[in-house]
């Protein structure tokens, strides 16, 4: 055990975010997201929803700040069950910006899964609400001034 670790990092979600390099991206999934057959890493995190796994490992991963960084899935068009912006997309963006200023990208659902299926891993959460898979680029850590 370590101090001030957010529980739902796991010790193989935290090696995971210290090994990824400048440019690497992290998919963090719901739960109806195919995360086994598109990720080369997969982690899972039973019973953890996005936004509190989110907020976790934005404790520790800065973004890239020179390119599009937070990336979700655009909602189909026509899905009777979705609104065009998802709610728990703002719990993103509040999440994201108490940390870092960054905005939200939505890319279309078949681009998202290619880009899933490059990312370093794929967490898997527990996540029920739709539309609520998020990719994230890690930046750099600045030297202290």
């Amino acid at each position: 055990m370590l101090k001030n670790i957010p529980s739902c990092i796991s010790p193989e979600l935290m090696h995971t975010l210290m090994s990824m390099g400048h440019g690497d991206e992290i998919v963090i999934a719901d739960g109806n997201f195919p995360a086994a057959s598109h990720a080369q890493k997969l982690i899972r995190a039973s019973g953890v929803g996005v936004p509190v796994l989110l907020e976790a490992i934005m404790q520790f991963l800065p973004l890239d700040q020179y390119d599009t960084n937070a990336i979700v899935m655009e909602v189909v068009k026509g899905d009777k069950n979705a609104l065009a912006s998802p709610p728990i997309w703002k719990e993103y963006e509040a999440i994201l910006n108490k940390h870092e200023t960054t905005v939200l990208t939505p890319l279309e659902r078949f681009e998202f899964y290619n880009r899933a299926k490059k990312a370093y891993a794929i967490v898997a959460t527990s996540e029920t609400a739709i539309y609520a898979n998020i990719i994230l680029k890690k930046g750099v850590v600045l030297p202290k001034k």
